[in-house]
Parts: C-alpha cells; sequence; structure tokens
C-alpha cells in the first residue's frame, strides 16, 4: 500500500501537483514511518511550495533514518540555503559531495554558499551602522500621516488572525516559547529543532493543521532543545549556542543580536561585595533579649494564660514554694482520678 502511495506521489510531483504529492508521501509515510525515501521526496515537494521550514523537517528525519542518503542533505541544503542559513547549508553540501562526488549540483551550491557568506560579512558593518541612523528620530522624519506601506501592513497583520496564540521570554541560555493550545493531545503535536529553525505541526479533528515554522532570531542546539505537551498549552524550551539576547523571536536581517556582558569583578579583589555601602551589623545578644522580652510579655487568654501564670510563679518562687506547689498538683491529680 505505501508502495502505491509513493507512486501516485511521484506522478502528482511529476504533473506539478506538489500539494497533492504532500499529501500521498504523508499517507504513504504514516504506513512506513522508517523510510527515509519517502521524507526526502516529501521535503523536495516543500521545497517547490516554498515551505522551506517543512523540507529542512523531512531532510533531517531522513538523515536520521540513513545518514548516507546524500538525497537528503541536497535537500537540507537547498532548504537553507533558501532560508539564509549559508553556513548550515554549506555544511550538509559539504557531507553530500562526500557521498556523491560525481553530483555536480552540490558543487554549485557550495559555491553558491560561499558567494553568500562573503556577501554577509561585507554587508554586517553597513547594517549595523543603518540600523543605529533608523533609531534616531527628528522631526523631519515624523509624519502625520502614516505611509500607504504601513497602511498596509496593518491591514495584513489586522485581517490575519493565528490558529494558536503563542509568546516567548528568555534566560540567558535559553528561549521559552509558548503556545496556547488548549486540550490538544500530545500525539497530535510533532515538533523539530533545526540548527536555526523551529517547526511545529498541530493536528486537530476535523481542521486543517496547524503550522508554526519560524527561522529563529539566532541559532540553537537541537540536541538539547525539549517540548512538553500540557493540558492548556505546548511549552517549548530552546537551547541557545551563544549568549546573545534575541530582540525578536523569529530572524530579522535588521536587527543584530545583543551580546550579554558578564560583570567580572577586578583580579586581585577578593573582598566580599554587599548591596549597600556599609554592612549593618546585628547585635543578637540584643535580639535575643527582645525576643524572651516579648515571649513574657505575651497575653494568652483561657488554659493557656492560665498555665502561663502558674509556670512564671513557680519559675520565680522559693524551694519551699516550689514544692507545696508539686504536692498540690499531684494531689489534685488523684483526687480527680
Amino acid at each position: 500500500m505505501a508502495t502505491d502511495l509513493e507512486r501516485k506521489a511521484k506522478e502528482a510531483f511529476i504533473d506539478d501537483h506538489f500539494e497533492l504529492a504532500i499529501e500521498l508521501y504523508t499517507g504513504a509515510i504514516e504506513l512506513a514511518p522508517n523510510n527515509p525515501e519517502l521524507f526526502a521526496d516529501r521535503a523536495q515537494a516543500n521545497i517547490k511550495l516554498q515551505n522551506f521550514t517543512g523540507a529542512v523537517s523531512d531532510a533531517n528525519k531522513a538523515i536520521k533514518l540513513d545518514p548516507s542518503n546524500a538525497k537528503a542533505y541536497l535537500r537540507k541544503g537547498t532548504a537553507c540555503l533558501k532560508l539564509e542559513e549559508y553556513q548550515t547549508a554549506k555544511a550538509a553540501l559539504e557531507i553530500g559531495a562526500s557521498l556523491s562526488p560525481e553530483d555536480s549540483r552540490f558543487t554549485k551550491l557550495i559555491k553558491e554558499c560561499d558567494e553568500r557568506i562573503a556577501e554577509e560579512a561585507a554587508e554586517l558593518p553597513t547594517k549595523l551602522v543603518d540600523v543605529a541612523s533608523r533609531e534616531v528620530v527628528t522631526p523631519n522624519n515624523v509624519s502625520s500621516n502614516p505611509s500607504s506601506a504601513d497602511q498596509t501592513a496593518n491591514a495584513v497583520s489586522s485581517s490575519y488572525k493565528p490558529k494558536f496564540r503563542h509568546e516567548f521570554f528568555q534566560k540567558p541560555d535559553e528561549v521559552v516559547v509558548t503556545i496556547f493550545a488548549k486540550g490538544i493531545p500530545s500525539e497530535s503535536v510533532v515538533v523539530d529543532f533545526g540548527e536555526q529553525i523551529l517547526s511545529v505541526k498541530i493536528e486537530s479533528p476535523g481542521e486543517d493543521p496547524y503550522f508554526f515554522q519560524p527561522r529563529l532570531f539566532g541559532k540553537i542546539v537541537p540536541v538539547k532543545c525539549t517540548y512538553k505537551v500540557m493540558t492548556t498549552k505546548i511549552e517549548i524550551r530552546l537551547a541557545k549556542v551563544d549568549n546573545v539576547h534575541w530582540t525578536s523571536l523569529e530572524y530579522s536581517r535588521e536587527l543584530p543580536p545583543v551580546v550579554h556582558k558578564t560583570n567580572v569583578p577586578p583580579k586581585g579583589n577578593n573582598k566580599p561585595v554587599y548591596p549597600w555601602p556599609n554592612p549593618k551589623r546585628v547585635d543578637w545578644d540584643k535580639l535575643v533579649a527582645e525576643v524572651k522580652k516579648e515571649e513574657k510579655e505575651e497575653k494568652l487568654d483561657g488554659d493557656a494564660g492560665l498555665n502561663k501564670f502558674f509556670r512564671d510563679i513557680y519559675k520565680e518562687a522559693d524551694e519551699d514554694t516550689r514544692r507545696a506547689m508539686s504536692k498540690s498538683f499531684v494531689s489534685g491529680c488523684e483526687t480527680i482520678k
């Protein structure tokens, strides 16, 4: 059955019916989930539909199932190149080229990666200056009427409403993404991690699948990333490669990372550092005396107050009075019996 679906998927792909091809490949994968060729072929269909994050996810699955699959490395390299992940693309293509040295496509794409990497290196200083200059607001560049581009952007953003809301917060070493999807079973959630890619797929009965596949602001360590499906949300933890502050969740060429600076005390200064200029010394003897005074002056009601009254009398009485009080207490207990 899986073979029939694979054959029909190939025919649909040849006829440029890429969405149908993906549906057929998905059906074949459900029947043969350990077939790396199915994932590699579905990755190519995703590339044709410009679903590059999905293509990377499929290529990674194919590589995991068969690390010697040159086609999977070609798909991953192609998709990462489109995502402007040139270093990642080059690394995948170089592995594929070593597995299939006769395939000239690897050489061509590696050359393109080198060109893009060189361009990025040359453009980076200029971009940083441009970003800084755009942050300066002057009366000349403030307009009372929004531009047509802003109006178009606002119209698009107001018309689009995502199926599930998401937000993120970060720590120095990780980013935590929360997708507020209530009542979703764990088996309906698929999460994949790439070098700078997050791919989330949520399936709901009777509805189209929800995809959240951003290109991330910074690089992550896929093997250290985790996710957890809860009753009201899906929590995804992304392990950062570098200790940088993400100004947004998704990558933008106009937003450079902000490096966290760690405050290191100067060498040779081993004195303790206090949050106040002159640390206050605690007089523990005085503190104990105040506690005892409070206990003595404490007023109790009922039996507790009466017991405290007799304890104080007994503590301050002489020996004869204490013996008399003890004898009276014993006699009272025998009378009660």
